[in-house]
Protein backbone atom coordinates (compact mmCIF):
# COMPACT_ATOMS: atom_id res chain seq x y z
CA UNK A 1 0.00 0.00 0.00
CA UNK A 2 1.25 3.70 -0.70
CA UNK A 3 -0.02 7.35 0.66
CA UNK A 4 -0.38 10.80 -0.72
CA UNK A 5 2.51 11.98 0.94
CA UNK A 6 5.61 10.76 -0.01
CA UNK A 7 8.70 10.10 1.92
CA UNK A 8 10.67 13.38 2.24
CA UNK A 9 13.77 13.27 4.35
CA UNK A 10 14.80 16.35 6.56
CA UNK A 11 18.03 15.15 7.90
CA UNK A 12 20.92 12.26 6.35
CA UNK A 13 18.89 11.79 3.20
CA UNK A 14 22.35 11.01 1.17
CA UNK A 15 22.78 7.97 3.74
CA UNK A 16 19.29 6.44 3.87
CA UNK A 17 18.17 3.63 1.51
CA UNK A 18 14.92 5.01 0.09
CA UNK A 19 13.12 1.56 -1.57
CA UNK A 20 9.55 2.96 -2.59
CA UNK A 21 8.93 7.13 -1.47
CA UNK A 22 5.22 6.31 -1.12
CA UNK A 23 5.70 3.82 1.12
CA UNK A 24 4.45 3.60 4.48
CA UNK A 25 6.51 1.45 6.40
CA UNK A 26 10.17 2.23 7.74
CA UNK A 27 13.22 -0.09 8.69
CA UNK A 28 15.93 0.53 11.05
CA UNK A 29 18.77 -1.06 11.02
CA UNK A 30 20.96 0.06 13.80
CA UNK A 31 24.39 -1.03 13.26
CA UNK A 32 23.59 -3.14 10.72
CA UNK A 33 23.96 -1.97 6.96
CA UNK A 34 21.19 -1.05 5.36
CA UNK A 35 22.06 -3.38 2.23
CA UNK A 36 22.56 -6.52 3.78
CA UNK A 37 18.67 -6.17 6.04
CA UNK A 38 17.34 -4.95 2.68
CA UNK A 39 18.64 -8.66 1.22
CA UNK A 40 17.74 -10.55 4.08
CA UNK A 41 13.90 -8.63 3.50
CA UNK A 42 14.25 -9.91 -0.18
CA UNK A 43 15.22 -13.38 0.95
CA UNK A 44 12.41 -13.60 3.49
CA UNK A 45 9.89 -12.77 0.64
CA UNK A 46 9.10 -8.84 1.95
CA UNK A 47 7.73 -7.14 -1.12
CA UNK A 48 10.67 -4.62 -2.51
CA UNK A 49 9.65 -3.64 -5.61
CA UNK A 50 9.76 0.13 -6.34
CA UNK A 51 6.55 0.29 -7.64
CA UNK A 52 4.83 -1.58 -5.53
CA UNK A 53 6.78 -1.98 -1.65
CA UNK A 54 5.34 -0.44 1.43
CA UNK A 55 8.73 0.05 2.58
CA UNK A 56 9.83 3.71 2.26
CA UNK A 57 13.31 3.80 3.77
CA UNK A 58 15.89 1.97 4.96
CA UNK A 59 17.91 3.54 7.65
CA UNK A 60 20.88 2.98 10.67
CA UNK A 61 20.48 3.89 13.84
CA UNK A 62 23.85 4.56 15.32
CA UNK A 63 24.33 6.25 18.82
CA UNK A 64 23.82 9.36 17.45
CA UNK A 65 20.87 10.07 14.90
CA UNK A 66 17.84 9.71 17.07
CA UNK A 67 16.92 13.30 17.21
CA UNK A 68 16.97 13.31 13.43
CA UNK A 69 15.45 10.45 12.85
CA UNK A 70 12.56 11.68 14.88
CA UNK A 71 12.40 14.90 13.10
CA UNK A 72 12.28 12.86 9.99
CA UNK A 73 8.87 10.34 11.07
CA UNK A 74 7.70 13.74 12.32
CA UNK A 75 7.36 15.35 9.26
CA UNK A 76 6.69 12.08 7.56
CA UNK A 77 3.20 10.58 9.32
CA UNK A 78 2.32 8.61 6.68
CA UNK A 79 5.45 5.94 8.23
CA UNK A 80 3.07 4.28 10.76
CA UNK A 81 5.33 1.47 11.10
CA UNK A 82 8.60 0.67 11.72
CA UNK A 83 10.68 -2.63 11.78
CA UNK A 84 13.91 -2.36 14.15
CA UNK A 85 16.31 -4.74 12.63
CA UNK A 86 19.36 -5.29 13.19
CA UNK A 87 22.50 -5.64 15.48
CA UNK A 88 22.06 -2.96 18.60
CA UNK A 89 25.84 -2.13 19.80
CA UNK A 90 24.99 0.97 21.88
CA UNK A 91 21.40 0.56 22.95
CA UNK A 92 19.56 2.62 20.11
CA UNK A 93 17.21 0.14 20.08
CA UNK A 94 16.15 0.51 23.47
CA UNK A 95 16.03 4.30 23.11
CA UNK A 96 13.76 4.31 20.49
CA UNK A 97 11.21 1.82 21.95
CA UNK A 98 11.47 3.19 25.28
CA UNK A 99 10.96 7.23 23.62
CA UNK A 100 7.63 6.18 22.06
CA UNK A 101 6.60 3.29 25.28
CA UNK A 102 7.39 5.58 28.50
CA UNK A 103 8.52 9.34 26.53
CA UNK A 104 10.78 11.90 28.56
CA UNK A 105 12.13 12.94 31.85
CA UNK A 106 13.62 16.36 32.98
CA UNK A 107 17.23 16.26 33.57
CA UNK A 108 18.14 19.44 35.64
CA UNK A 109 21.56 18.59 35.96
CA UNK A 110 23.57 18.02 33.06
CA UNK A 111 26.93 19.11 31.64
CA UNK A 112 24.92 20.03 28.23
CA UNK A 113 22.17 23.15 27.56
CA UNK A 114 20.29 23.17 24.60
CA UNK A 115 19.56 26.89 23.10
CA UNK A 116 15.81 27.40 22.24
CA UNK A 117 14.64 29.40 19.41
CA UNK A 118 14.42 32.55 21.72
CA UNK A 119 17.77 31.91 22.60
CA UNK A 120 17.00 30.87 26.23
CA UNK A 121 18.88 27.75 27.20
CA UNK A 122 16.59 24.85 27.82
CA UNK A 123 17.55 22.02 29.94
CA UNK A 124 17.75 17.97 27.96
CA UNK A 125 15.58 15.82 28.74
CA UNK A 126 16.05 12.07 29.02
CA UNK A 127 14.32 9.05 27.92
CA UNK A 128 12.83 6.74 30.32
CA UNK A 129 14.27 3.86 31.52
CA UNK A 130 17.67 4.80 29.69
CA UNK A 131 20.96 7.21 29.88
CA UNK A 132 20.14 8.92 26.79
CA UNK A 133 20.05 12.68 26.88
CA UNK A 134 17.51 14.50 24.09
CA UNK A 135 16.94 17.77 23.38
CA UNK A 136 12.96 17.85 24.40
CA UNK A 137 11.66 19.86 21.56
CA UNK A 138 10.22 16.43 19.73
CA UNK A 139 8.14 14.36 21.92
CA UNK A 140 5.91 11.37 21.88
CA UNK A 141 2.72 14.25 21.86
CA UNK A 142 4.16 15.67 18.95
CA UNK A 143 3.02 12.83 16.72
CA UNK A 144 -0.93 12.47 16.32
CA UNK A 145 -0.60 8.79 15.14
CA UNK A 146 2.86 7.61 16.76
CA UNK A 147 3.90 4.79 14.86
CA UNK A 148 3.78 0.94 15.49
CA UNK A 149 6.97 -0.48 16.01
CA UNK A 150 7.92 -4.08 15.44
CA UNK A 151 10.99 -5.51 16.98
CA UNK A 152 12.63 -8.00 14.80
CA UNK A 153 16.07 -8.56 16.40
CA UNK A 154 19.42 -9.25 14.53
CA UNK A 155 19.05 -9.96 10.56
CA UNK A 156 21.16 -12.67 11.16
CA UNK A 157 20.60 -16.03 11.41
CA UNK A 158 17.47 -18.42 10.15
CA UNK A 159 15.39 -17.69 13.09
CA UNK A 160 15.76 -13.86 12.10
CA UNK A 161 13.90 -14.91 8.27
CA UNK A 162 11.35 -16.52 10.48
CA UNK A 163 10.57 -13.49 12.68
CA UNK A 164 10.61 -11.14 9.08
CA UNK A 165 8.24 -13.55 7.20
CA UNK A 166 5.75 -13.62 10.46
CA UNK A 167 6.25 -9.75 10.76
CA UNK A 168 5.09 -9.76 6.75
CA UNK A 169 2.48 -11.72 6.89
CA UNK A 170 0.53 -9.74 9.99
CA UNK A 171 1.33 -6.26 8.39
CA UNK A 172 -1.40 -4.69 7.38
CA UNK A 173 -2.21 -1.46 5.51
CA UNK A 174 -2.57 1.93 8.31
CA UNK A 175 -5.26 4.01 8.12
CA UNK A 176 -3.79 6.83 6.33
CA UNK A 177 -7.02 9.45 6.51
CA UNK A 178 -6.76 12.66 7.83
CA UNK A 179 -3.06 12.30 8.17
CA UNK A 180 -1.02 15.49 7.12
CA UNK A 181 2.04 17.56 7.41
CA UNK A 182 2.78 19.47 10.30
CA UNK A 183 2.93 23.32 9.41
CA UNK A 184 6.68 23.18 10.66
CA UNK A 185 9.31 20.71 12.44
CA UNK A 186 10.93 21.83 15.51
CA UNK A 187 14.63 22.62 14.35
CA UNK A 188 17.74 20.56 16.04
CA UNK A 189 18.59 23.12 19.07
CA UNK A 190 22.34 24.62 19.40
CA UNK A 191 23.72 22.78 21.58
CA UNK A 192 25.70 25.12 25.28
CA UNK A 193 27.80 22.90 26.39
CA UNK A 194 28.12 23.09 30.58
CA UNK A 195 31.53 21.30 30.64
CA UNK A 196 32.62 18.68 28.55
CA UNK A 197 32.00 14.90 30.24
CA UNK A 198 35.66 13.87 32.02
CA UNK A 199 35.84 11.79 35.71
CA UNK A 200 36.30 15.18 37.32
CA UNK A 201 38.69 13.68 40.35
CA UNK A 202 40.80 12.60 37.54
CA UNK A 203 42.90 14.99 35.93
CA UNK A 204 46.35 15.32 35.65
CA UNK A 205 49.11 18.40 34.52
CA UNK A 206 52.35 17.03 33.61
CA UNK A 207 54.45 20.27 32.34
CA UNK A 208 57.89 21.70 32.30
CA UNK A 209 57.55 25.20 33.35
CA UNK A 210 54.80 26.85 35.95
CA UNK A 211 53.85 29.20 33.02
CA UNK A 212 52.60 25.96 30.93
CA UNK A 213 51.69 24.37 33.29
CA UNK A 214 48.96 26.81 34.78
CA UNK A 215 47.91 27.42 30.91
CA UNK A 216 47.00 23.83 31.19
CA UNK A 217 44.94 23.90 34.45
CA UNK A 218 42.89 26.14 33.27
CA UNK A 219 42.27 24.92 30.15
CA UNK A 220 41.20 22.45 32.16
CA UNK A 221 38.87 24.04 34.27
CA UNK A 222 37.07 25.92 31.94
CA UNK A 223 36.43 22.55 29.59
CA UNK A 224 35.56 20.12 32.37
CA UNK A 225 35.33 22.17 35.62
CA UNK A 226 31.88 21.22 37.07
CA UNK A 227 29.04 24.05 38.64
CA UNK A 228 28.58 24.06 42.23
CA UNK A 229 27.15 26.37 44.44
CA UNK A 230 28.93 27.70 47.46
CA UNK A 231 27.67 30.21 50.21
CA UNK A 232 30.19 32.56 48.07
CA UNK A 233 28.50 31.64 44.92
CA UNK A 234 28.78 29.93 42.25
CA UNK A 235 31.76 27.74 40.74
CA UNK A 236 33.13 25.79 38.12
CA UNK A 237 35.25 22.61 40.30
CA UNK A 238 37.42 19.97 39.44
CA UNK A 239 38.91 17.75 42.77
CA UNK A 240 41.68 16.50 43.57
CA UNK A 241 43.51 17.95 40.57
CA UNK A 242 47.24 16.74 40.19
CA UNK A 243 50.08 19.11 38.80
CA UNK A 244 53.69 17.75 38.28
CA UNK A 245 55.83 21.27 37.38
CA UNK A 246 59.06 19.04 36.15
CA UNK A 247 61.79 21.86 36.18
CA UNK A 248 60.32 24.72 38.20
CA UNK A 249 61.71 28.51 37.67
CA UNK A 250 60.82 32.06 37.41
CA UNK A 251 59.26 33.52 34.62
CA UNK A 252 60.70 36.36 32.68
CA UNK A 253 58.47 39.53 32.92
CA UNK A 254 57.76 39.72 29.60
CA UNK A 255 56.22 36.14 29.53
CA UNK A 256 54.11 37.39 32.74
CA UNK A 257 53.18 40.71 30.83
CA UNK A 258 52.07 38.58 27.60
CA UNK A 259 49.15 37.16 30.01
CA UNK A 260 48.33 39.93 31.48
CA UNK A 261 49.99 39.58 35.25
CA UNK A 262 51.96 41.73 37.05
CA UNK A 263 56.05 40.95 37.13
CA UNK A 264 56.00 43.02 40.33
CA UNK A 265 53.08 41.55 41.94
CA UNK A 266 54.46 37.98 41.38
CA UNK A 267 58.08 38.54 42.25
CA UNK A 268 56.60 40.49 45.34
CA UNK A 269 54.28 37.54 46.01
CA UNK A 270 57.48 35.01 45.81
CA UNK A 271 59.82 37.63 47.85
CA UNK A 272 57.57 37.19 50.73
CA UNK A 273 55.93 34.25 51.15
CA UNK A 274 57.97 32.92 53.69
CA UNK A 275 57.64 36.29 56.17
CA UNK A 276 56.68 35.39 59.64
CA UNK A 277 55.34 37.99 61.14
CA UNK A 278 51.57 38.11 61.12
CA UNK A 279 50.17 41.56 59.89
CA UNK A 280 47.43 42.66 62.59
CA UNK A 281 45.02 42.98 59.38
CA UNK A 282 45.35 39.05 59.36
CA UNK A 283 44.31 35.95 60.36
CA UNK A 284 46.86 33.62 59.06
CA UNK A 285 49.71 33.92 56.66
CA UNK A 286 51.60 30.53 54.81
CA UNK A 287 55.18 32.66 56.27
CA UNK A 288 53.56 32.72 59.44
CA UNK A 289 52.33 29.07 59.65
CA UNK A 290 55.11 28.11 58.62
CA UNK A 291 57.80 29.86 60.58
CA UNK A 292 56.12 30.97 63.90
CA UNK A 293 52.54 29.91 64.25
CA UNK A 294 53.47 26.21 65.66
CA UNK A 295 56.92 26.84 67.55
CA UNK A 296 58.88 25.57 64.80
CA UNK A 297 60.78 26.88 61.40
CA UNK A 298 59.53 24.66 59.10
CA UNK A 299 62.11 25.39 56.31
CA UNK A 300 65.14 25.07 58.55
CA UNK A 301 63.27 21.58 60.26
CA UNK A 302 62.87 20.34 56.80
CA UNK A 303 66.39 20.73 55.71
CA UNK A 304 67.47 19.45 59.08
CA UNK A 305 66.09 16.12 58.94
CA UNK A 306 67.15 15.88 55.06
CA UNK A 307 70.51 16.78 56.14
CA UNK A 308 71.03 14.21 58.60
CA UNK A 309 69.55 11.57 56.41
CA UNK A 310 68.87 12.18 53.01
CA UNK A 311 66.64 9.37 52.48
CA UNK A 312 64.31 10.47 55.44
CA UNK A 313 60.23 10.28 54.35
CA UNK A 314 59.64 12.32 57.15
CA UNK A 315 59.95 15.90 55.89
CA UNK A 316 56.80 16.70 56.13
CA UNK A 317 54.63 19.46 57.63
CA UNK A 318 51.25 20.64 58.11
CA UNK A 319 49.99 23.77 58.18
CA UNK A 320 46.53 23.19 59.58
CA UNK A 321 45.73 23.49 63.17
CA UNK A 322 42.40 21.04 63.49
CA UNK A 323 41.57 22.66 66.60
CA UNK A 324 41.20 25.98 65.32
CA UNK A 325 40.24 25.66 61.72
CA UNK A 326 38.47 22.66 62.23
CA UNK A 327 35.53 24.37 64.19
CA UNK A 328 37.04 28.05 64.49
CA UNK A 329 34.82 30.99 62.34
CA UNK A 330 38.23 33.07 61.07
CA UNK A 331 40.02 32.58 57.64
CA UNK A 332 42.11 29.21 57.36
CA UNK A 333 44.52 28.39 55.35
CA UNK A 334 43.93 27.03 51.78
CA UNK A 335 47.87 25.71 51.75
CA UNK A 336 47.10 23.00 54.05
CA UNK A 337 50.74 20.67 53.76
CA UNK A 338 54.39 20.24 52.65
CA UNK A 339 56.49 17.27 51.77
CA UNK A 340 60.38 17.30 50.89
CA UNK A 341 61.62 14.13 49.74
CA UNK A 342 65.11 13.97 47.79
CA UNK A 343 64.29 12.07 44.78
CA UNK A 344 67.21 11.35 42.21
CA UNK A 345 69.76 13.33 43.76
CA UNK A 346 67.12 16.20 44.13
CA UNK A 347 64.68 18.06 46.43
CA UNK A 348 61.40 17.05 45.00
CA UNK A 349 58.65 19.13 47.06
CA UNK A 350 54.98 18.03 47.61
CA UNK A 351 52.00 20.67 48.46
CA UNK A 352 48.44 19.93 49.27
CA UNK A 353 46.02 22.38 49.03
CA UNK A 354 42.46 22.16 50.74
CA UNK A 355 41.08 24.55 47.66
CA UNK A 356 42.22 26.79 45.43
CA UNK A 357 41.09 29.33 42.99
CA UNK A 358 42.44 28.32 39.72
CA UNK A 359 42.59 31.50 38.51
CA UNK A 360 43.88 34.38 40.74
CA UNK A 361 46.15 32.27 43.30
CA UNK A 362 47.35 29.23 41.61
CA UNK A 363 50.02 30.65 39.90
CA UNK A 364 50.93 33.35 42.92
CA UNK A 365 51.16 30.15 45.19
CA UNK A 366 52.60 28.28 42.74
CA UNK A 367 56.11 31.05 43.10
CA UNK A 368 55.04 30.58 47.00
CA UNK A 369 56.43 26.77 46.59
CA UNK A 370 59.23 27.62 44.45
CA UNK A 371 60.31 30.29 47.28
CA UNK A 372 60.20 27.35 50.20
CA UNK A 373 61.53 24.58 48.21
CA UNK A 374 64.66 26.87 47.24
CA UNK A 375 65.84 27.64 50.84
CA UNK A 376 65.05 24.08 51.74
CA UNK A 377 67.17 22.85 48.94
CA UNK A 378 70.21 25.50 50.02
CA UNK A 379 69.91 24.37 53.39
CA UNK A 380 69.94 20.92 53.19
CA UNK A 381 72.81 20.92 49.61
CA UNK A 382 70.25 20.11 47.21
CA UNK A 383 69.54 21.51 43.82
CA UNK A 384 65.61 21.59 43.45
CA UNK A 385 63.84 19.42 41.54
CA UNK A 386 59.85 18.62 40.34
CA UNK A 387 57.21 20.49 42.59
CA UNK A 388 53.73 18.86 42.61
CA UNK A 389 50.71 20.12 43.74
CA UNK A 390 47.33 18.62 44.75
CA UNK A 391 44.26 20.75 44.65
CA UNK A 392 41.36 18.96 46.49
CA UNK A 393 39.19 21.56 45.18
CA UNK A 394 40.00 23.81 42.39
CA UNK A 395 37.95 25.96 41.35
CA UNK A 396 37.08 29.30 38.71
CA UNK A 397 34.34 31.74 39.21
CA UNK A 398 32.39 31.36 36.27
CA UNK A 399 31.53 35.19 35.49
CA UNK A 400 35.69 35.19 35.31
CA UNK A 401 35.02 32.57 32.30
CA UNK A 402 36.21 35.61 29.39
CA UNK A 403 39.57 36.13 31.63
CA UNK A 404 40.38 32.38 31.70
CA UNK A 405 39.05 31.77 28.05
CA UNK A 406 41.73 34.71 27.13
CA UNK A 407 44.39 32.70 28.85
CA UNK A 408 43.66 29.64 28.22
CA UNK A 409 44.46 30.95 24.15
CA UNK A 410 47.87 30.97 25.25
CA UNK A 411 47.59 27.64 25.71
CA UNK A 412 49.83 26.00 22.89
CA UNK A 413 50.68 22.34 22.18
CA UNK A 414 53.69 20.85 21.72
CA UNK A 415 55.07 17.36 21.22
CA UNK A 416 56.31 15.55 24.46
CA UNK A 417 58.60 12.26 24.10
CA UNK A 418 56.34 9.80 26.63
CA UNK A 419 58.31 9.11 29.90
CA UNK A 420 57.83 5.46 29.47
CA UNK A 421 59.23 5.04 26.16
CA UNK A 422 59.17 4.53 22.61
CA UNK A 423 58.52 1.65 20.05
CA UNK A 424 59.94 0.07 17.30
CA UNK A 425 57.39 -1.50 14.95
CA UNK A 426 58.56 -4.34 12.28
CA UNK A 427 57.58 -7.18 10.79
CA UNK A 428 58.73 -10.45 11.45
CA UNK A 429 57.11 -13.42 8.90
CA UNK A 430 54.07 -13.92 9.28
CA UNK A 431 53.14 -11.13 12.60
CA UNK A 432 53.76 -7.54 13.55
CA UNK A 433 56.53 -7.21 15.91
CA UNK A 434 56.58 -4.62 18.80
CA UNK A 435 59.42 -4.04 20.81
CA UNK A 436 58.86 -1.28 23.82
CA UNK A 437 62.26 0.41 24.36
CA UNK A 438 63.54 2.85 26.69
CA UNK A 439 67.03 4.69 25.40
CA UNK A 440 69.09 1.42 24.49
CA UNK A 441 66.87 -0.93 25.84
CA UNK A 442 64.47 -3.01 25.18
CA UNK A 443 61.72 -3.35 28.14
CA UNK A 444 59.25 -6.04 26.41
CA UNK A 445 58.56 -7.54 23.08
CA UNK A 446 54.53 -7.92 21.87
CA UNK A 447 53.46 -10.05 18.86
CA UNK A 448 49.99 -10.20 17.07
CA UNK A 449 48.69 -10.46 13.06
CA UNK A 450 46.71 -6.86 14.08
CA UNK A 451 46.40 -3.99 15.51
CA UNK A 452 43.54 -4.78 18.05
CA UNK A 453 45.18 -7.69 19.49
CA UNK A 454 48.55 -5.48 20.04
CA UNK A 455 46.35 -2.56 21.26
CA UNK A 456 45.06 -5.02 24.27
CA UNK A 457 48.29 -6.30 25.22
CA UNK A 458 49.96 -2.58 25.54
CA UNK A 459 47.00 -1.16 27.39
CA UNK A 460 46.97 -4.24 29.61
CA UNK A 461 50.78 -3.57 30.49
CA UNK A 462 50.04 0.14 30.79
CA UNK A 463 53.14 0.35 28.41
CA UNK A 464 52.04 4.39 27.54
CA UNK A 465 51.06 7.45 28.97
CA UNK A 466 50.66 10.06 26.42
CA UNK A 467 47.12 10.30 24.31
CA UNK A 468 49.32 11.73 21.33
CA UNK A 469 51.95 9.12 21.53
CA UNK A 470 48.83 6.53 21.62
CA UNK A 471 47.24 8.07 18.45
CA UNK A 472 50.79 7.73 16.67
CA UNK A 473 51.06 4.04 17.87
CA UNK A 474 48.06 3.07 16.58
CA UNK A 475 48.30 4.91 13.48
CA UNK A 476 51.54 2.90 12.69
CA UNK A 477 49.90 -0.56 13.94
CA UNK A 478 46.99 -0.41 11.25
CA UNK A 479 49.49 0.27 8.40
CA UNK A 480 51.65 -2.24 9.97
CA UNK A 481 48.76 -4.62 9.59
CA UNK A 482 47.70 -3.61 6.05
CA UNK A 483 51.57 -3.98 5.16
CA UNK A 484 51.06 -7.57 6.25
CA UNK A 485 47.84 -8.45 4.79
CA UNK A 486 49.10 -7.39 1.55
CA UNK A 487 52.69 -8.31 1.40
CA UNK A 488 54.46 -5.08 1.68
CA UNK A 489 57.70 -3.86 3.22
CA UNK A 490 56.39 -2.03 6.42
CA UNK A 491 58.36 1.26 7.18
CA UNK A 492 57.49 3.25 10.51
CA UNK A 493 56.81 6.76 10.22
Amino acid sequence: MTGPLRFDPLYFGDKLLVINPAGVLGVVTLWSRPEYVRDRLQTAGVDLDPATSPVAVIGTLYGNGLREMLRNLLWNPQIQELWLCGRDLSGSRTELLNFFRYGLEPVTEAAIQYLSGDGGPRHPWRIIGTHRLIDGLVTPGHFVRPPRLVDLGSPEGEGALERVRAAWAAWRPPLLEGLSRPAAVPPLPQVQIEHFPSNPRAHQVVQDTPLEAWLELVHLLRRFGRRVTLAKGERLELQNVRVVVEKPHQAAPEQLHELNLDPARVEGYYRDFLRGELPPDASYTYGHRLRRYFGVDAPAALAARLQADPEDRKAYFTLWDNCRDLTGTESRPCLVSVYARKFEGRLTLTATFRTHNGLDAWLLNFYGLMRLQREVAERAGLPPGAITVFSHSLSLDPRQLDRALAVAAKRRWRLRLDPMGYFRITLDGEEILVEHRYGDATLATYRGKSAVSLQHQLARDLALSDINHAMYLGRQLARAELALKEGREFVQD
